[in-house]
């Protein structure tokens, strides 16, 4: 089976929209320490980064595996999926509170449990990539990196701006993986 790289404006929506949770996480983060370091902000980027770029390769896994299964309606399965963790997203940015992020100390434990519970979509976006016969390495490393580097930014600017704007975010990604969703369902039904 051959599979197909993403165009690059596709590549760069999705992977900046999948940072976007881990964004508002870091905002919060950031928004709870009293000046944060570079080296606290950096330390935060890294660890949401690589568990963001893990999550769609094991997505992706078990994509591939259930594939042959579905291929006469994975480009439903796929916009189905986008469009569930693209309004969970959106449905979430507008649930959060402000308050609801309380001051601590970023020990690895929490930053860890944090980054994977924003990079649980990922994994289904994985599950996506893998039944429309996209290949995995280069949006695996490009979400982890686009995580990584808003992840750093989220924790440098969460003390100025604070979470407020992390739900905007997180509210702009969940957008951007519902066209990616609706794309996907115009080109394997409309145009094939």
């Amino acid at each position: 089976m051959s599979y197909v790289a993403m165009s690059p404006v596709a590549l760069i929506i999705l992977a900046f929209s999948m940072s976007a949770d881990a964004f508002a996480a870091a905002l919060g983060k950031g928004a709870a320490l009293t000046r944060p370091s570079w080296a606290e902000a950096v330390r935060t980027g890294v660890i949401f980064g690589v568990i963001e770029a893990i999550t769609p390769v094991i997505g992706w896994t078990a994509g591939f595996a259930a594939s042959s299964y579905i291929a006469a309606i994975d480009h439903w399965v796929a916009f189905v999926l986008l469009a569930i963790v693209g309004g969970k997203m959106i449905w979430e940015s507008f649930r959060r509170k402000a308050h609801d992020e309380k001051p601590r100390r970023h020990s690895l434990a929490v930053l860890v449990t944090t980054a994977i519970g924003t990079s649980l979509d990922a994994m289904a976006v994985g599950v996506t990539l893998a039944l429309v016969n996209i290949e995995i390495l280069v949006p695996a490393i490009a979400i982890g990196a686009a995580t990584c580097l808003m992840a750093t930014i989220g924790v440098l600017v969460g003390r100025v701006l604070g979470a407020r704007f992390g739900k905007i975010a997180e509210a702009v990604g969940g957008i951007g993986l519902i066209l990616i969703g609706g794309k996907i369902l115009v080109e394997h039904t409309f145009l094939a």
